[in-house]
């Protein structure tokens, strides 16, 4: 009988020691390495639809900044209108980067005076001001960046509330989950020179 004991007190010494193992890996990983999102809303269709799981990288921009092309995950500013206490996090593309001037007009993005040309929208897209861009040259600054949503008619982005701090950046998004028939690794927008 003393035995038994032993050995059901081994086992679940055991299983206790796995479960404590597998939290503390998850919590370095999800606290230091990457943290699963959950895309809200339509702001990103075509290319990101409701409810796709993804996941985001929180180490590539301890070392470099967020490129243009890039969707990246940040805390949604005071201006967005997120509930109190929310914690929103956002899913949008960056579209400038420190040192850019912007510009909303003729129905597309201007970048440093050249239209920006995004592939990845649909022709029909029209990229409308918004209340921060209405009549307005933007100018970012260090550690400025200038997002959008893909899909402009229905997203709360920079044109409505200005730039994001590098310091609300979670991470770059890198990989979609679910569903399983849109599981991948995320190309990111490149733009000619």
């Amino acid at each position: 009988m003393e035995n038994l004991i032993k050995a059901a007190g081994g086992f679940f010494m055991d299983i206790i020691e796995t479960v404590v193992i597998a939290l503390s890996i998850f919590l370095i990983v999800y606290l230091f390495l990457m943290q699963p999102h959950q895309v809200n809303g339509q702001s990103m269709v075509p290319n990101f639809q409701d409810k796709e799981y993804l996941l985001t990288d929180k180490v590539t921009y301890k070392t470099r900044l967020p490129k243009r092309g890039e969707v990246i995950v940040f805390h949604a500013p005071p201006e967005a209108g997120c509930p109190e206490g929310a914690g929103c996090d956002f899913i949008k593309r960056v579209i400038g980067v420190p040192g850019d001037t912007l510009e909303v007009k003729d129905g597309g993005i201007y970048v440093n005076g050249a239209r920006l040309e995004e592939d990845y929208l649909p022709a029909d897209f029209v990229t409308l001001p918004g209340a921060y861009t209405r009549n307005r040259i933007v100018h970012l600054d260090d550690n400025e960046f200038f997002v959008c949503g893909d899909n402009r008619n229905h997203s709360s982005d920079s044109r409505a509330w200005g730039p994001v701090k590098l310091s609300a950046i979670v991470g770059k998004v890198f990989f979609r989950y679910w569903p399983p028939n849109a599981v991948g690794m995320i190309a990111h927008a490149v733009y000619p020179n």
